[in-house]
Parts: C-alpha cells; structure tokens; sequence
C-alpha cells in the first residue's frame, strides 16, 4: 500500500483571461519587397500576409511577456501573486538559460512561481496550456499563467524569397485556473521526427563557436549570416493541409462535439491558404467565426493562437463562452489541438 498522499486539485480548468502584445512597428510588404523579388500581390496571394510588428530594442522576449501577461492576469480578475507557475513558449529567446520564465515571473509580482520555458514551436500554446491543465488537475498550481512569445524578426532572413514575409513579432498570454466543469477539452497532440528538417534554423549555434566560418553562408555583401528560420514551403503545406485536418477533426471527437457545435475556429496562423482549406476540409458551418490575424500580425509562432484569441473577443467576433476549437502546429514537425470555452 502505498504512502504517498494523493493530491487534491481542481475537478477541471478553464481559461480565465486572455491578453496580448504587438509591437508598435507595423511592417507593410513594401519593406519586404525592399530585399527580395517579389510583389505585394504574390505575398498577398500566397500567404494572406499584408503587415507584420516588428519589435524594437525595447521590446525584448521578457518586456513582451510582462505587457500581454499583465492584460491576461487583470482579465482573469486575479492578482500575479496568486500566480502558481509561469510558463513560456518561445523559440526566440537568445539566452540559453536561465528560463526567461523566471525573469517574467519575477517582474510580474508572482511569490516565487514555478517557472520554465518550453520549446515546441508553433505548437507551443497548445503544448503549454496542457502542461497547465494538468497542473490545475493535479493540485501543484491553482491558477497558472501560459505565455506564447517570439520575436522572428531576428530570425528571418531577409534574403530569403520563400520566408523573408512570413514572420512577425509579439505576445500573447492566458490565465489557466480551476473550474467546475470541463471548458478544456482532451488535447491531441503529438510529433512527426522524421520531417524535423522541413523546418529548421539554418545553422546551429556551435557552428559559431570554433571560428570555422568556412561553411556558413553569407549574404549579398559578403557577409556571414546570422542564423535563421528557413523550411521546405510546398512539404509543409501539404503536411498542414492535409495531416492537420485529420487532428483538429480528433480533438473534436476527443471533446465529444461536432464541426456544428463549434462556434470559433483559432488555427495557428501560418498561412491563410492552410487556414482556408482546414475550413473546406473540416466543413466548417458558416456560422463559425475563423481567426484570420495573420493578414496584420504574419507568423508569430508560439504567440499566434492567444493573439488571434485576444483579438477576435477585442472586436467583438467573438464572445465570452464561445466554444473553440484551437490547433497549432509547426517545427519540429509537432502539433497539439484542443476544444475550450472562450474566457
């Protein structure tokens, strides 16, 4: 028999407020054009992308964090000191360690909150709130706060034709707390290793550490290139469009609702043509409202889905109570989904 006294948390969780950052630069695809040979039309066309936030010295990974959790934490009507733990999914944050999570945790007035980082790309939200989810479950946190942060702009290669316009900058955050009933539905989630090299940084960082800058690539002036975001464009469309569909379909079955029951549709926000043809696939109903933010915010990665959230209850497209299915996928190759109440 064993001695070990079993914990005691909530029933269930729930999002409780959602908040958001964008940095003040608005990028337009004219800036883009400006380095690669394109138009505003091909852009427009092949991503649904018409501006981005680019962020400023100032705006770091952590100042981001603060402004969007500050939101969330004051939506949720609660104060950060009842913060039980931070965590953070980035990809951005240069700093190999300590956690950027425990900086924020820190700033924000949260007394001594367990604090990580996580890495999982543009899945990372997903993958964040269901670490909170089971915390909340479990007992070792009452109130949790995930953040989605990422500044791409330092990893873009504005040379490069296939990704120069897809990224962008920002934060957005939730407070995860108890609840009554389920308003978190099971998550689907899962990996696919053998296509990790689809989406990739161009050079791992040790390659810098030897002085070896033999094989490193330069850019039109000669110069060697600072690390970056590249992917295999066509293998990653056909992957999003047509493996995704298939897991935002399991993550409704796992919640015990159909395509009909829905009344908000977050994907993450890579590509308006994956979203659209996710729509057509999943024979979404025309009554549900589609997050389409990244025709002004581009790809945030980790930080797309609560920002598409704070967005569409800001404009009132969406509202307090609205069942949403959310999915996020992205390098690795990975991808979790789920169905929640709006907060």
């Amino acid at each position: 028999m064993s001695k070990i006294r079993p914990s005691k948390g909530a029933p269930y969780a729930r999002i409780l407020g959602v908040g958001g950052y964008r940095p003040v630069r608005v990028v337009p695809n004219e800036v883009i054009l400006e380095t690669i040979d394109s138009s505003d039309e091909w852009i427009r066309s092949r991503s649904g992308i018409e501006t981005r936030h680019w962020a400023s010295d100032e705006e770091t990974v952590a100042a981001m964090s603060i402004e969007a959790s500050g939101k969330a934490i004051a939506d949720a009507g609660i104060n950060a000191d009842q913060i039980g733990a931070v965590v953070v999914s980035t990809v951005s944050h240069f700093s190999q360690t300590p956690a950027v999570a425990t900086e924020i945790a820190d700033k924000l007035g949260t007394q001594k909150a367990a604090a990580f980082d996580i890495s999982a790309g543009c899945a990372g939200f997903g993958y964040g709130l269901t670490l909170a989810k089971g915390m909340i479950v479990e007992g070792s946190a009452e109130y949790v706060l995930v953040i989605g942060v990422e500044r791409l702009s330092d990893l873009t290669d504005l040379e490069d034709r296939a990704t120069a316009f897809l990224f962008g900058d920002g934060a957005g955050a939730v407070v995860v707390g108890p609840s009554e009933e389920p308003h978190i539905g099971p998550t689907v989630w899962g990996s696919e290793g053998d296509k990790a090299g689809t989406i990739k940084q161009t050079v791992p960082w040790d390659r810098f550490r030897n002085g070896d800058v033999s094989e490193l690539p330069l850019d039109s002036k000669g110069e060697i290139k600072f690390p970056a975001i590249t992917q295999e464009g066509q293998a990653v469309f056909r992957w999003a469009v047509f493996e995704m569909a298939k897991v935002a379909q399991q993550a409704l079955d796992a919640a015990g609702i159909t395509a009909d029951d829905l009344d908000v549709f977050i994907p993450h926000q890579a590509n308006e043509r994956i979203i659209d043809s996710m729509v057509k696939t999943l024979k979404l109903p025309q009554h549900v409202t589609v997050a389409r933010d990244v025709r002004t915010t581009g790809n945030t990665s980790a930080a797309s889905i609560p920002l598409a959230m704070e967005r569409l209850l800001a404009t009132g497209e969406a509202k307090s109570g609205d069942t949403a299915l959310v999915i996020g996928f992205g390098a690795g190759l990975v991808y979790a989904a789920t169905v929640v109440t709006l907060p």
